[in-house]
């Protein structure tokens, strides 16, 4: 229930059942805006018998509009509860508040317990309390408020720590008796009450003193002297004017409750009075100030969540890097905190000190994230930078370990700066943890490069290792010789020597432990053998094919390089056991792998063995020194091939080349054949003479002569056509089968190419005769080439 009448605001605070006004005296405190007066404010309050003029006085005193008794309807309950109205015209703000009478015959007398809870309570929230009370009760034992001063004064002794209310005794009606002879009376008497009122042990001595402070008035009757009254009464109103300044009459009050937190702190304290139990005013109003700074604290929490600017801020922080971040998020912080500030100011320091830092550090924790974010930009800003400069240093050709270094140190120096930009002065935030997962970053990424940059400088030089040694190794190898391995190793040092050199000048860039740079350079060095190791296993694969080749090089070529024709002068049983001999040679070098200085009798062993083995001079009980799979003294990791396979390669090489041999030999036979062609002299004494008879008659008959000339030019074209000396080079058999197969075609363009030169017509003249038979004549020629090449020859 409120009341704005005559532009006067009030409000009943408490019922008459005691219920209290939350939403009243809420929507009270925002339109006196008290919530701005901070502990710039006095509240008044007046007690006294029931139609004592307590509202009149209020009215005259302060400018309020309380309900006033009318004299003309009786004398009867006007106030019910307790009200509440802002002093009008009073600095500063002043509220009032008017109880319910006491001794009033509405609530009888069995009902005084609301009465001294409103006077409890008045007492609680009050700086001055106007005490109302008749002029003629002064010196009564039994007068209206002596009852309930006795009441309240037991009661006060509850609070732990008095706030130290001012007393004001309104002496109404005042008679002829001077001011200056009621008031001691008057303090005698309030002295006897508070001497006669148990005390607990920690007040057995405390004088009236530390609790009240009591202040005498005295008025005239409003009724008879009405213009004296409101004189006396506006001489009081200005005793109220900055009552609270040192001085005035709630000068030396103590434990103000913020302006803002009044609402809250007088219903928890009416809670306690109707719930009859002990009021602590001091944790009270420590209670108050909890709850209030909590109300601030949240108030402006939410505020910072809308707020505008940080906001903003937020979206340019998810977006990407922001410059001046900790100089405008310190702003908005401090903005946010010195507005609670402000509010709580007036509140318990510890409570306000405490809820501004859980404040802080919501807000802290609100924008913690954000804050993250930026340092998360500005390692990957910075660490994407150095990886560019760091590449680019090292494409210029700046050395691996001085370009790491120099741009880790400009990295971090900047990271430094950038990151001294972001801090929060609010907050005391280390950026230790994200400066040192860049340095990490920026050490795996030196660390890949150094990988990288270390594999392909390893590739490089692994690949000049084998360009430089396979093909030669090869070459060597294949050309087997006692000192094919001597050179092999002379080989293998000297371009090992130049790669580990120039490798060992390249790796001192990378500024690399010394285990670990002698760690690669033996790397490099294991590589190079495995080159050669692995060429050599290679040929050692193909020692079969490589053996043939050289057998077939040496066998068919002679001294000079030139292919041999078997005329059957040749010593063939010398030149097989010399290219078999140059084929072990090869097989022999083959078969392990000779890189140091150790020395082997494997050549004599296979030739032994192999070569100069025969089953005559083989015992039946001597045992085979290639039934092995090892030799003698040499380590397996150097054998290429073992003896057993030496064996097998050396029976396979026999069988293949046996042929070769075979061929060598029928050309040597065919060739003398051929060589031997005429019948021997016997048999040609004995033609003569059995022959004369026939050889007579071919004298006598010409006729036999020239069939006989023809048979033999017919022969002889046959003879040239076939070219039956040829055939008969690679053997006999070889040469009948040849020739039975070319002996039908060629007769065949025998007779084609006369029965062509018979059916030429005849020339009209000796001119034009020859170029016919040119005509003719390359005409069969280019039919058959052949028979033209014999009719050539026979020509």
């Amino acid at each position: 229930m409120m009341d704005k009448s005559e532009g006067n605001c009030s409000v009943q605070l408490i019922d008459g059942d005691g219920t209290y006004n939350v939403s009243g005296i809420d929507h009270f405190i925002k339109e006196v805006k008290l919530g701005e007066c901070g502990l710039s404010y006095a509240v008044v309050s007046i007690m006294g018998p029931q139609s004592s003029g307590k509202s009149t006085l209020l009215n005259n005193l302060f400018g309020t509009n309380f309900m006033e008794m009318d004299a003309f309807k009786g004398r009867s309950q006007t106030t019910k509860g307790i009200w509440l109205a802002r002093c009008a015209g009073i600095e500063p703000c002043t509220l009032v508040m008017d109880l319910e009478g006491t001794d009033g015959r509405e609530r009888g007398e069995d009902d005084t317990a609301f009465e001294k809870q409103s006077a409890l309570f008045a007492l609680a929230i009050s700086d001055i309390v106007l005490i109302n009370m008749w002029c003629h009760d002064i010196g009564r034992e039994q007068a209206a408020n002596k009852p309930l001063l006795k009441t309240v004064f037991q009661v006060m002794m509850r609070l732990f720590s008095p706030r130290k209310t001012t007393m004001l005794f309104v002496i109404r009606d005042k008679t002829r008796t001077p001011l200056e002879n009621l008031e001691p009376v008057l303090r005698e008497d309030i002295q006897k009450i508070w001497d006669s009122v148990p005390k607990p042990e920690a007040h057995k001595e405390t004088p009236m003193s530390d609790f009240f402070n009591v202040e005498v008035v005295a008025l005239s009757s409003y009724e008879e002297k009405e213009e004296q009254f409101k004189e006396q009464v506006a001489s009081l109103r200005q005793r109220f004017m900055h009552s609270i300044a040192p001085g005035g009459l709630a000068g030396d009050r103590r434990g103000v409750i913020p302006a803002s937190g009044f609402a809250f702190s007088a219903d928890q304290i009416w809670r306690v009075i109707k719930e009859n139990k002990d009021l602590d005013l001091p944790a009270h109003k420590v209670m108050v100030a909890t709850v209030r700074c909590e109300e601030i604290s949240n108030e402006k929490f939410a505020h910072f969540i809308t707020n505008e600017d940080w906001r903003k801020l937020d979206e340019e922080v998810q977006a990407g890097p922001v410059s001046g971040f900790g100089k405008r998020l310190t702003s908005i912080l401090g903005s946010c905190l010195s507005e609670y500030d402000g509010e709580a100011t007036f509140f318990d320091e510890g409570v306000r000190s405490s809820k501004r830092h859980q404040l802080e550090e919501k807000l802290l924790q609100l924008v913690n994230p954000a804050f993250q974010d930026v340092l998360g930009h500005i390692r990957w800003g910075m660490l994407e930078k150095f990886k560019a400069s760091f590449d680019k240093a090292l494409e210029i050709g700046e050395g691996f370990s001085s370009a790491s270094t120099t741009w880790l140190k400009a990295c971090m120096d900047q990271f430094d700066e950038e990151c001294a930009g972001a801090i929060i002065e609010q907050a005391n935030w280390d950026t230790a943890k994200v400066r040192e997962k860049l340095v990490r970053d920026i050490e795996a990424h030196v660390s890949s490069v150094r990988t990288s940059k270390l594999s392909e400088l390893t590739s490089q030089y692994e690949t000049k290792l084998h360009q430089a040694l396979s093909e030669p190794v090869e070459a060597l190898l294949e050309g087997a010789s006692d000192q094919t391995w001597t050179t092999v190793k002379k080989l293998h040092g000297r371009e090992t020597e130049t790669a580990v050199s120039g490798f060992s000048s390249a790796l001192a860039a990378f500024d690399i432990e010394e285990e670990t740079r002698e760690k690669m350079v033996k790397s490099l060095q294991e590589y190079s053998r495995g080159v050669i190791e692995s060429k050599a296993k290679e040929e050692a694969g193909r020692v079969l094919m490589r053996m043939k080749d050289r057998f077939a090089t040496i066998f068919s070529n002679d001294a000079d390089s030139m292919p041999r024709v078997w005329t059957g002068n040749e010593d063939l049983r010398a030149i097989t056991k010399a290219a078999r001999s140059a084929s072990l040679k090869l097989l022999s070098v083959m078969a392990v792998m000779r890189l140091g200085d150790e020395t082997d009798n494997i050549e004599k062993t296979l030739t032994v063995a192999l070569l100069d083995s025969t089953p005559s001079k083989k015992s039946i009980t001597a045992s085979d020194p290639l039934a092995s799979s090892t030799w003698d003294e040499i380590p397996s990791s150097r054998t290429l091939i073992t003896p057993v396979h030496c064996k097998s390669i050396w029976r396979q090489f026999k069988t293949e080349t046996e042929y070769t041999v075979t061929q060598a030999i029928s050309a040597q036979e065919a060739n003398k054949r051929g060589s031997n062609w005429l019948p021997p002299p016997w048999a040609i004494f004995a033609l003569i003479i059995l022959g004369f008879n026939e050889f007579m008659t071919l004298l006598r008959n010409p006729l036999y002569l020239g069939v006989l000339f023809v048979g033999f030019l017919l022969l002889k074209a046959l003879w040239t056509q076939l070219d039956i000396p040829g055939e008969f080079r690679n053997g006999a058999l070889p040469g009948i089968i040849s020739i039975s197969a070319k002996f039908v075609p060629t007769i065949m363009n025998l007779v084609k190419n006369l029965a062509a030169q018979g059916e030429a017509p005849p020339a009209a003249n000796p001119e034009n005769r020859r170029p016919s038979n040119n005509t003719s004549s390359s005409a069969s020629s280019s039919d058959n080439p052949i028979e033209h090449k014999s009719a050539s020859k026979t020509d």
